[in-house]
């Protein structure tokens, strides 16, 4: 894997979650997120299991930048 694609990589995983955390954060503290009895709604459900579901993949992604971005320096030497 190339440095160039390896810190596109690296960098997909951190934006990842840089967005991933603010909209978390927006979503906690959004009006559609409860219901009355405080009990959260389908719509926080859906939204949170994505936001989960983006962590892992921003995550996996970013290991794998990191790891090509790391081999690239050994090998370079």
């Amino acid at each position: 894997m190339s440095r160039r694609v390896s810190l596109f990589l690296l960098a997909f995983g951190v934006w990842s979650w840089i967005i991933w955390i603010t909209f978390v954060k927006n979503l906690w503290a959004g009006d559609r997120s409860w219901a009355a009895d405080g009990s959260p709604t389908a719509y926080f459900i859906v939204h949170f299991v994505l936001a989960v579901v983006s962590f892992a993949l921003g995550t996996i992604i970013g290991v794998i930048g990191w790891r090509g971005f790391r081999g690239q320096k050994t090998t370079n030497r």
